[in-house]
């Protein structure tokens, strides 16, 4: 087995690799791998983080140094050097300078280079290219640490293909200037985006099975011997093992396409046996229909696998059967498992008939061929996922395939044997041929629906599909989307101690795990035991219950991961963080990791697939669809300015200034302009805070203070900040566009209650009858605590100011109702019929007032920590607001124990969840660990 991944490259002539020459591939080849040898018996060299657990034969064997290692790359750094010094000089003025940018990250799925290869989960290259393009230039470096199957080092490659580019959309001129189509003064025009050419990109992930796919991916492989090579030996395999894949079809043999596999139960009522797909499946007409309850066949009894308590039904038993297990030769005891249908082809003709007598001495005349030598005997891992079906018998490995597939793919190895690109081409179809593949006729045509997705269920009735027709099918599939150019390194090991220097590259793109999604090691190990070098899952960056690591584990080792990403990227970079999780404490984690690593997040864009594109979103309610978070790392000389000025106002506004820079001017819906929450002053403030938080010097400044001096230094427009450049450039537009952008403001908690008032009174001073008809309904998604805790007669005394009638009619007040009604134009403040207009509404007060409002409340709000910090038990009922002002005036105070006290009194997932009480409490504990 371990021979078919024995690399035998052909004399291709003198090549060059890191600065020395070699006569061939091959030559250089066994230089890199001596190397490699020697490093592998260097035991520091094994203690890197993440290092893979295998021998050093069985790594070598994977391994084509110094391009590829199924362990880490002790090349990278020389790769670096060598790809900085051919970069082009730039002028002398130039300034990098990109907006966020985000993209639809499900195009391209349709890519026979995407569908290639099946992975637990995968971004599609073409997205990854518009991400490129739009941060970087021919030549730059490009890292992916979670990289999968390799479509980012695909996607910096393919920026260097004119016509892949120009398939999406682009433009491309004679000197390589790609052109985007977009909207200016009412038309559209072609504008210059990027420049063709191919990036580097160094591409790593944890998992041996990820690197690997990502190796052939991207190598510089010879697709007509990867094709004439296949093409040989299966015609060879068809002699050798097509008979198995037979079968009668009355006068003469049919091929099979794939044979129905059904459980056999038993009715707990009268113990008669029960073939699950016989009795779950019914005909009706052309149809098939699934039935989860149904009647025992011996004695009419109402049964189910899995009845639900209203269905009344009694729950099958398993039946077991005792076999010695021809692999391990011990007695094994599984869930009885019978062949039951086949559906073979005759000609071009289709035909279904029962397994049959001649069918059964097929299967076990197949069982005779087994040789254990080519088949992974591996106990699955202890684990969440990996486990799960050991009460079924399936304890390993070779257990998820059925005995006839081991005996084909068995004999497919012997005869691939030093062709590695043919492992690549069995690692394509492990998946099909596995018991986890569900067969669902009242699916019709679409019977076959494959495994459950990042799982390792076994269903009840799956499908064993041909091996010989999933080969001959997925080589099809490889040859047309492998390439012939060679690019990305790839490193095998923990993203947190990657061998990159500081600061050596000029983009990153990561697509993490996110808490409990997908136990990717586990789901791996299927895949590994071939390979027969398996994941070190120390330390993967999961929530996983075996492994001992919850949301707080999750956090620490995302945390280091977005350290080292810090770490090796350019100041002034960007970093995209692809984002696809339900759950508000995961969100939360991955933002309270990249803050305190030092990045700041600039954007957050979610992939609106009800209107086909991308609008913004800001908290809790952001989780509900898949985000796209662009976030930069501080150029160099505002980290040396901050040091100086910290405490000092040009210190704050040295910051606002620095990342207004970073943000969009405009955002785009079709050609209506969006709000850019990301420029609201309150938002703004909290970046701030973040900042300030993760850098140690407390905040200098409090929030009214901020809001009045955001007015007086920048412009404001549309309840967003701009620099003066900015503000010109967005008043344009917004011209063209002929809208006012509309700010989305959902409420989920006080905070963001406020923030709906705010936005609603700037613009429509009201009376509270009129205000609460429409506050009310808000709230309806909230349970009752979380109702009561947020009162509107509460919130507006405490947060606006009220028209008592008794002075001059307030200038807020007085533009409203001189601008909506024509009997209130020209009328002076004092009038008596204005004032009496204006009576009882509610109004955002002036900057002033509004700090004195803020002060009341803040009193208000700490009076309500001080009790929460008396009471002896965990907090059930509280106002949030309290809690986070509680929070904020401790770490003022540098009383880090009180914030971790009072984060011990209420419910972890309003802690994990709240992103203002993570970062407090994180914070907090970082500087008690150091004192």
């Amino acid at each position: 087995m371990s021979d078919l991944y024995d690399y035998q490259t052909e004399n291709s002539g003198p090549v060059e690799c890191l600065g020395q020459t070699f006569p061939n591939e091959q030559a250089r080849r066994d230089y890199f791998l001596a190397e490699l040898a020697k490093k592998l018996k260097d035991p520091e060299f094994r203690k890197i983080e993440g290092f893979p657990l295998g021998n050093d034969e069985d790594i070598l064997k994977l391994s084509d140094p110094p391009y590829y290692t199924a362990c880490p790359n002790p090349w990278l750094a020389k790769f670096i050097a060598e790809w900085e010094a051919q970069k082009p000089e730039q002028p002398a003025d130039y300034h990098y300078h990109r907006e966020p940018f985000a993209a639809d990250v499900s195009e391209g799925k349709n890519d026979p280079i995407y569908n290639a290869h099946s992975y637990h989960t995968k971004v599609p290259h073409k997205a990854i290219m518009r991400y490129i393009l739009h941060y970087t230039q021919p030549g730059d470096l490009i890292y992916d640490g979670f990289c999968g199957t390799g479509m980012t080092g695909v996607a910096a490659q393919m920026c260097g293909d004119r016509a892949v580019v120009e398939s999406m959309g682009f433009r491309i001129l004679a000197d390589g200037t790609i052109l985007e189509e977009v909207a200016e003064d009412n038309k559209t025009i072609w504008a210059a985006h990027s420049k063709l050419g191919s990036r580097h990109a160094i591409l790593n992930d944890l998992a041996p099975a990820a690197t690997f796919i990502s190796y052939n991916y991207i190598s510089s492989v010879d697709v007509l011997s990867l094709k004439d090579g296949a093409e040989n030996i299966l015609p060879e395999l068809e002699k050798k093992i097509g008979w198995m894949w037979k079968t009668s079809g009355g006068s003469q043999f049919g091929k099979i396409n794939y044979t129905v596999w059904s459980e056999v139960y038993s009715c707990p009522q009268c113990s008669g046996e029960i073939t699950y797909y016989d009795t779950a499946f019914k005909k009706k007409g052309a149809s098939t229909e699934y039935h989860e309850v149904f009647d025992c066949p011996h004695c009419q009894a109402l049964c189910a696998k899995s009845p639900s308590k209203k269905s009344g039904a009694n729950k099958l038993e398993r039946v077991w059967e005792s076999i010695i297990d021809p692999f391990t030769g011990n007695l094994r005891k599984t869930q009885k498992r019978i062949p039951v249908l086949i559906n073979y082809s005759i000609g071009k003709k289709r035909f279904e008939k029962r397994v049959d007598a001649k069918d059964i001495d097929t299967l076990n005349r197949a069982k005779q061929l087994n040789n254990t030598s080519n088949i992974p005997i591996a106990r699955m891992p202890s684990g969440d996922e990996a486990r799960r079906n050991d009460d079924e018998g399936i304890t390993h490995v070779h257990h998820f395939y059925t005995e006839r597939v081991l005996a084909s793919v068995g004999e497919y190895i012997n005869l691939a044997k030093n062709q590695p690109q043919l492992a690549f081409l069995l690692g394509s179809v492990l998946p099909k041929l596995t018991i986890m593949n569900r067969y669902m006729p009242q699916h019709g045509g679409r019977a076959l629906v494959g495994p459950m997705a990042n799982t390792l269920y076994v269903p009840p009735v799956s499908v064993e599909n041909n091996v010989l027709d999933q080969l001959s099918f997925q080589l099809k599939k490889i040859v047309g989307a492998l390439n012939s150019k060679s690019g990305p390194i790839i490193s095998t090991q923990a993203m947190q101690t990657v061998q990159i220097p500081d600061e050596s590259v000029d983009y990153i793109f990561l697509d993490p795990p996110f808490g409990a999604n997908i136990m990717y090691s586990e789901l791996s190990y299927l895949r590994e035991a071939w390979l027969k070098v398996f994941t070190n899952s120390q330390p993967e960056a999961i929530e996983n219950k075996t492994q001992g690591k919850g949301i707080d584990e999750y956090r620490a080792l995302m945390t280091s991961c977005f350290g080292e990403a810090y770490r090796i990227l350019k100041p002034g970079r960007w970093m995209t963080v692809e984002f696809s999780n339900t759950k508000a404490s995961v969100w939360n984690s991955i933002q309270t990791a990249l803050s305190e690593c030092g990045f700041v997040v600039a954007s957050v864009a979610a992939l609106d697939k009800t209107r086909g594109g991308l609008h913004a979103m800001l908290g809790v309610t952001a989780v509900k669809q898949d985000l796209v978070i662009s976030a930069y790392k501080p150029n160099g000389g505002f980290e040396e300015r901050f040091a100086q000025e910290a405490q000092t106002e040009e210190g704050i506004w040295d910051f606002v200034h620095t990342h207004l820079k970073y943000l969009p001017i405009v955002k785009r819906q079709g050609s209506i302009l969006q709000n850019i929450p990301e420029r609201n002053p309150r938002i703004l403030f909290d970046q701030l805070i973040a900042y300030y938080v993760r850098r140690g010097p407390p905040v200098p400044i409090s929030s009214q203070e901020f809001q009045a001096g955001l007015k007086q230094i920048f412009r404001e427009e549309d309840d967003m900040i701009f620099l003066e450049n900015q503000h010109a450039e967005y008043i344009r537009q917004k011209a063209i566009s002929g809208h006012t952008p509309q700010m989305n403001l959902f409420v989920c908690d006080e905070s963001s209650a406020i923030a709906w008032l705010r936005f609603r009174l700037k613009s429509k001073p009201q009376a509270y009858n009129d205000i609460q008809p429409d506050f009310m309904p808000l709230l309806s998604h909230l349970n009752k605590n979380e109702r009561d805790l947020i009162n509107l007669e509460l919130l507006l005394p405490q947060n606006f100011l009220c028209y008592d009638g008794k002075e001059l009619v307030p200038e807020q007040i007085h533009v409203y109702l001189s601008s909506n009604w024509k009997e209130c134009r020209n009328l002076s403040k004092d009038d008596a019929s204005l004032k009496a207009k204006a009576y009882n509404r509610w109004y955002v007060p002036d900057p002033n007032k509004a700090g004195d409002l803020e002060k009341l409340r803040e009193k208000a709000l700490l009076k309500e920590f001080d009790n929460y910090k008396e009471a002896k038990k965990k907090l059930k009922i509280f106002r949030l607001e309290a809690v986070r002002a509680g929070f904020k005036d401790a770490w003022s105070k540098k009383d880090y124990q009180t914030i971790i006290n009072m984060a011990q009194k209420i419910p972890d997932d309003v802690l994990q969840e709240d992103e203002k009480l993570l970062l407090w409490y994180d914070q907090a504990l970082t500087r008690l660990e150091s004192q």
